[in-house]
């Protein structure tokens, strides 16, 4: 009987631990997917228009809503084509906002860009969109986590912002001291003369995350605007063979160019 009896408590004992165990809530998914929806829709493409062209619209990067809802920040290589006009000169330039059911078109205009640190502002016509806070990039350290939303292949995907997350891996100089006099040539010299930091990601960009914002998870408050991933070998090798390595302008070296906002 006391065989039987200890069996039985043995059971139960077994029976509570289960209980408990299916008892436990899951892991909250965290605030991350929250900061997503909020701000999907300040999260914007940038391209041209082109009647005679198939297709008409060419994607040429990412951007995202600042301040006042009506401008947008980008990189200024992602514009830099235009400037040229290496694309004719009847092209326009436009800004996909996000919406249901369709991104909709908006006329686009740069008010200022900033080509050493690889900034551009742009103003869209149409109504406001929800602008991001600016967090602030003077504050950052290594080890933060980071998440940023873009367009990684642009209209290969459709037009469809995907989020990526990781970290701050080191925050290093835009560029080193050459290792030969062959190394060095004109913009490298002149980053040289002006240092300034950026950051590098532990995270996998692709070359139409360029202009991304890069936030903090927990807030959407953006710290860093994607401008570059480290590629091995050719530029194909960028989307085939992903190293893993970005970089990121901090948010503070785009003060200059906002104060054009009025």
């Amino acid at each position: 009987m006391a065989s039987g009896r200890r069996g039985t408590r043995l059971v139960t004992a077994l029976v509570a631990t289960l209980l408990c165990f299916a008892a436990v809530p899951p892991a909250a998914a965290g605030p991350l997917p929250d900061t997503i929806d909020r701000f999907r829709t300040s999260v914007v493409g940038v391209g041209t228009w082109k009647l005679r062209r198939t297709p008409p619209s060419h994607y040429l990067g990412t951007g995202f809503v600042v301040v006042d809802g009506r401008h947008c920040l980008t990189n200024a290589h992602v514009i830099a084509p235009i400037l040229a006009g290496k694309d004719g000169e009847d092209v326009l330039l436009k800004v996909y906002a996000l919406g249901n059911p369709e991104p909709t078109m908006r006329g686009a205009r740069v008010i200022a860009q900033d080509t050493d640190h690889d900034l551009a502002l742009l103003a869209f016509d149409g109504p406001p969109l929800p602008a991001f806070p600016l967090g602030d990039s003077r504050t950052v350290r290594e080890g933060e986590p980071i998440a940023f939303t873009g367009f990684p292949i642009g209209m290969v995907l459709g037009l469809h912002p995907a989020t990526h997350r990781g970290t701050i891996a080191a925050i290093v100089p835009v560029a080193d001291p050459a290792l030969s006099s062959r190394q060095l040539d004109p913009k490298r010299i002149k980053r040289l003369r002006n240092p300034f930091d950026i950051f590098q990601l532990d995270a996998t960009a692709y070359p139409g995350n360029s202009g991304s914002p890069l936030y903090r998870p927990e807030s959407g408050a953006v710290i860093a605007v994607v401008n570059s991933v480290f590629i091995k070998g050719t530029k194909e090798n960028a989307l085939k063979d992903p190293s893993g390595i970005s970089y990121a302008i901090p948010i503070h070296l785009a003060e200059a160019l906002l104060a054009h906002i009025k």
